[in-house]
This record gives structure tokens, C-alpha cells and sequence, in this order.
């Protein structure tokens, strides 16, 4: 922990304190807005949960009985949002879904507090690349060991996964998953360069690059039945951070065509033509099919680390529905207690998803975009303020949950199928 992270920690720590001792009652204010189960709209949501442990087996073993802290304060954070789809970003895959399964059974369907349990009859999970060995030295450190020299950063396979939950009917037979496509297969690929040499795009040699994927744990299009005859596709991803590298950006390269993926797939046709799964299909999204681009993207618009332009490939696509931002009023709180670089970002602190230490500081990094085609109804961050007992789940560094906040939207689906 930094000497700046303990002064704000600190300071933060007060103002619970304060506020916990002034009201005792659960605010509507730091929640969503209550939703029965028969409600016609849809709410979708992305969490980085921080669920992810440092050995394989750890979290299955964490999940396995009731009564972890960490998981507990998750899964409230869950119950109270009540979203109907939800990505959890940082969730260790297992082949045998044991941790999905796990989490369900022992925490979401577990009351904490008076948050009543949350059912999810459709999970799904599949493999990732991070933690997976590449045989190569991908960081050039002269040796061939260690997260950095895996196809995602991680130290064994299925760290820092995903978790799509739904109660509507998942379409399994439509997924469609992206781990293997090569990131050299995409026109324009913005390939790390190594700048002590003239040749263009060699950071990694031609052997690395025959074999590199792209996506650093996994992109996934998965098809959620909302309605008989509606199916709204969750394009669900978590680009590496574009940090931890140097002169060649290698990560913030990766982050940028990372994103860049799903705008070219949602933008289909020539654009979307080099896309293929790892089934063997081709091509993109139709221009008629709905849509919902969820995760921790790791690039905010204004402020950060990322490559020049990176989310506003997805912000400024013309087939993305930008009207309106989540915002919370916790996140413009801890920019000013925290001061620092928050006082330098250009962005507006109330869009910011996630409590940082500097650098990058607070900034918007967690995502929820509909298509055009469907209507946006409200919003918002899951960060309350420190006045509102709610502020227990998020709190301060060590976060009791995550250094992330729960982003929620819910869009109009007339018509809308009944949840299971």
C-alpha cells in the first residue's frame, strides 16, 4: 500500500464511521431502484468481483461453504442491483463448474442483511486464455516463465475468468466464442514494435505471432432469449490492462484491438469479414440484431493509460446507444477526498467505476452498451456514498468486495419473456 493510498484509506474510514453512527437504514439511494421479478424491462449489469484467487482450486475452496467475507459482501452487492444478466469479470473458471455453481447455491441465493437472495436458472462459463503457458518469452526477459510469458497474464489456466448469470434462457447452441482468434488476423492490428530495431510491428516474432490470440482471457457473444421472440446477443470481454509493459505498449496495444474487436463485429460486413469463431464460423453481428457490450473494458475516454481512442471505438459506433452514462454519487466523493490526479482528469468523476490508487487514479472503466435499437430507461453505478450504510460493501482500500462498482442499465423490453 502507497503512503498516499493509507492518508485516503484513513480518511475515507472516518467518514463511514461518521455516517454509520448517523443512520442505521438501508438507503434507496445507493441501490437500484426496486424490481420485482415480474418487472417488463431488463436490467443488465458488469462487475469486476475481484473474485479471482492466486492458486487454481482456491476459489472453489472459498465458494465451498458459506461465510466468505469477500463472496458475501459480493453477492449482497448483487442481491441489492437484482440485475436479470449480469458478466462478473475477474471469476476463476473451472472445468467442472464448480465455482459458478457454488456461488449461486451458498452466496446469491444466501439473504445478507435484508437483500433478499437473487436466482439465476442459466449460468454460463467456458475457458480463457489467461494464465494458459505460451511456451514463448513473450516479455523478452531472456526467460520463458511466469504470468507475464502466458497468452493472458495470470499464473495458472482460468485465473482472472468470466461468469455470465441469467434468468432468461440462454441460447447455448449460438454461442459464440473468440479465444483463439489470432490478433495478427486483424487488418490493421495495432502489433507492438519493438523501437531499438527498424522493422516495423517485431516485438514478437513471426513463431509468437502465428499462434497469439488476441483476446486475453476470451470474447464471447452469448444469445439471451428476453422474450420468445426476442434475442438480445451479450457481447461480454475483459481486455488486459494497458500497463505493466514499456517503450512497445504491448498491453495497451492489446487493449485497443481487444476493443476494437467487438466494434468491428457489431459493425458486421466488410468490417467484421476476418472474424472467426472457434467453432469455424465467420463474419460479424447482422445490422438487425440486438445487442448488449458488456465488461471491464480497462480504458477510460478521457483519463488513464489506454492507446489513444480506444473505447470511443465503442462510444462513438454508430450502432451503440450512448444516452445515457451511469453515474453514482459515491464515485464523486472519493475523487475528492482522494484528490491527487483525480483533481487532473478531464472525465466527470461521477462516471467513474473503479477506486484506483495513482496512477490512473478513479476512473471509468466498467460498461454497459446497448444497441441503438433498444431504449435505455435508467442507470447507474453501485458506489454509494460514505454517509449511506450501503458504503460497508464497497468501502475503502482493502476494499471489502472489489476496487470495481457494479454498472447496471435497464433497457425497455416490450414484450418480455418470463423470468426463471
Amino acid at each position: 500500500m502507497t503512503t498516499h493510498r493509507r492518508v485516503r484509506a484513513a480518511a475515507l474510514a472516518a467518514l463511514l464511521v461518521v455516517g454509520a453512527a448517523a443512520t442505521t437504514a438501508t438507503s434507496a439511494a445507493a441501490a437500484p431502484p426496486h424490481r420485482s421479478n415480474d418487472d417488463s424491462d431488463v436490467r443488465f449489469a458488469t462487475f469486476n468481483a475481484s473474485l479471482n484467487r492466486g492458486t487454481e482450486g482456491a476459489l472453489v475452496a472459498d465458494l465451498s461453504a458459506p461465510g466468505n467475507a469477500q463472496a458475501d459482501a459480493v453477492a449482497e452487492i448483487i442481491q441489492r442491483a437484482n440485475p436479470d444478466v449480469l458478466l462478473i469479470n475477474e471469476f476463476d473458471y473451472d472445468a467442472g463448474g464448480e465455482a459458478l455453481r457454488l456461488f449461486q447455491e451458498n452466496y446469491l441465493s444466501t439473504p445478507h442483511a435484508d437483500a433478499e437472495p437473487v436466482e439465476y436458472a442459466y449460468r454460463y462459463s467456458a475457458p480463457v486464455n489467461t494464465g494458459v503457458p505460451s511456451g514463448f518469452d513473450l516479455n523478452n526477459d531472456g526467460a520463458v516463465s511466469g504470468g507475464d510469458d502466458a497468452w493472458g497474464f495470470g499464473l495458472f489456466p482460468g485465473q482472472y475468468g468470466m461468469a455470465v448469470y441469467s434468468k432468461y434462457p440462454i441460447d447455448q447452441d449460438a454461442i459464440r466464442t473468440f479465444q483463439n482468434l489470432l490478433w495478427a488476423d486483424m487488418p490493421g492490428a495495432l502489433l507492438p514494435d519493438d523501437p531499438t530495431t527498424p522493422q516495423p510491428a517485431d516485438f514478437y516474432s513471426a513463431e509468437e505471432l502465428a499462434r497469439f490470440p488476441l483476446s486475453s482471457k476470451s470474447h464471447w457473444d452469448v444469445p439471451i432469449e428476453v422474450s420468445k421472440n426476442k434475442t438480445v446477443h451479450f457481447l461480454v470481454s475483459h481486455p488486459t490492462p494497458p500497463t505493466f509493459d514499456g517503450a512497445e505498449d504491448r498491453n495497451g496495444r492489446r487493449n485497443h484491438d481487444e476493443i476494437r474487436l467487438w466494434a468491428d463485429y457489431i459493425a458486421g460486413g466488410k468490417a467484421g469479414s476476418y472474424i472467426v469463431d472457434d467453432q469455424g464460423n465467420g463474419g460479424g453481428l447482422g445490422r438487425n440484431e440486438l445487442f448488449v457490450i458488456a465488461g471491464d473494458q480497462n480504458a477510460d475516454p478521457n483519463d488513464g493509460d489506454s492507446t489513444g481512442g480506444a473505447i470511443q471505438q465503442l462510444l462513438e459506433s454508430p450502432r451503440v446507444n450512448t444516452a445515457s452514462v451511469p453515474t453514482s454519487s459515491g464515485a464523486v466523493e472519493a475523487a475528492e477526498l482522494q484528490a491527487g490526479v483525480n483533481d487532473e482528469h478531464a472525465g466527470d468523476p461521477a462516471q467513474d467505476t473503479a477506486d484506483f490508487s495513482e496512477p490512473p487514479g478513479n476512473i471509468r472503466v466498467d460498461y454497459v452498451l446497448p444497441s441503438r435499437q433498444i431504449r435505455i430507461i435508467e442507470s447507474g453505478v453501485f458506489w454509494p456514498a460514505s454517509d449511506d450504510p450501503l458504503s460497508r460493501l464497497t468501502g475503502v482500500y482493502p476494499f471489502p468486495s472489489s476496487d470495481h462498482r457494479l454498472v447496471w442499465v435497464d433497457v425497455d423490453a416490450p414484450g418480455g419473456g418470463k423470468k426463471r
